[in-house]
């Protein structure tokens, strides 16, 4: 199996990141360190993606204006500067009529795809790009290459972090029910409740936005659940800005977790406690396989899956007691 950038920056020791500049912008790496990696790519015998021209590739996300989207896009138009390749973007407004629209148009004008968090199905998908090169991001499509950002271990830590603050019962906010990220959390947060015996209420599916957030604010207060884990950090947001408004404060009253870990999860007040999940790795190296498609190597089918950690701040604390329960106020 050929070497992948992946392979050089862990026998190098350093970040992705780091090998991909030896590369593409040496002069920002101290000496030592650009040689420690040129010698790995020489050792594995790693072939430089771009070397031999520059190439165009489409990137589609459901919505260019989300934080989400907007880091996983800087992060492909970084690794693509090193090769000096150019990206062409589109927005479906998480509409599927208009993913199909992009990918059919794009099929045959870019020499790769990246596809993001897609809303069609993986039949769709396969049937409308043929055999252009093409990499999901968070999301199944047969007999392409995935890279999914996996929130699974850090909703378990979410889970356990919560119950040992002694809140027994919990609500989560969905986002997309289109959404393969919110199929894949709802199921892990199911499961990791009814592992502990924890009470799990789920509100109505809800926009990746602050306004999906503010929406569902009411229906999670009426449930009298004391703690809450929504779809993304957006919808985070707006929950405590919902609860708020309707006389409930965070951490006292009702305990808030995000997905996502964005920069404005640090800035919230309270402080946000979230899941950090790898948005910029996850985007580096889906153009790192989709390059290697162009440069003629297999299709790497099996999906490869980044973890996540729970990020604890402000926005968790102890449950309050029976006598002081939330439906009590």
């Amino acid at each position: 199996m050929s070497a992948k950038l992946t392979d050089v920056a862990k026998l190098a020791g350093v970040s992705l990141a780091t090998a991909s500049r030896a590369f593409g912008d040496p002069g920002r790496l101290a000496a030592d360190t650009r040689q420690k990696v040129m010698a790995a790519a020489t050792e594995l015998g790693y072939d430089v993606p771009g070397l031999t021209g520059s190439r165009t590739f489409g990137v589609i996300v459901p919505d260019i204006s989300n934080a989400v989207f907007a880091a996983l896009i800087k992060a492909i138009q970084n690794q693509a500067w090193h090769g000096r390749h150019r990206m062409v973007l589109a927005d479906t407004a998480e509409s599927s009529s208009r993913e199909r629209e992009h990918l059919e148009s794009l099929a045959a004008g870019v020499d790769g795809i990246i596809l993001c968090s897609p809303r069609l199905p993986s039949d769709q998908i396969h049937q409308l790009v043929g055999n252009a090169p093409l990499v999901v991001i968070n999301g199944e499509a047969d007999h392409a290459a995935r890279v999914l950002m996996d929130a699974g271990e850090g909703v378990r830590q979410a889970v356990e972090h919560l119950h040992a603050l002694g809140h027994s019962k919990l609500a989560y906010i969905p986002g997309p029910a289109s959404s393969w990220a919110n199929g894949q959390r709802l199921a892990a947060i199911t499961r990791f409740c009814a592992e502990r015996g924890i009470e799990l209420v789920t509100v109505g599916n809800q926009n990746a936005t602050v306004d999906g957030g503010l929406a569902a604010a009411a229906s999670v207060v009426a449930s009298g659940a004391t703690a809450v884990v929504a779809y993304n950090d957006l919808v985070a947001i707006g929950m405590l800005a919902g609860a708020r408004s309707l006389g409930y404060h965070c951490p006292e009253d009702i305990s808030v977790v995000g997905i996502d870990d964005l920069d404005i999860a640090a800035a919230a007040e309270p402080g946000l406690t979230s899941i950090r999940v790898p948005i910029e790795r996850s985007g580096s190296l889906g153009l790192e396989l989709l390059l290697e498609q162009v440069a003629g190597k297999p299709t790497a089918t099996e999906a490869v899956h980044l973890g996540s950690q729970l990020i604890v701040r402000g926005s968790t604390f102890a449950a309050r007691t029976a006598d002081h329960a939330i439906q009590g106020k």
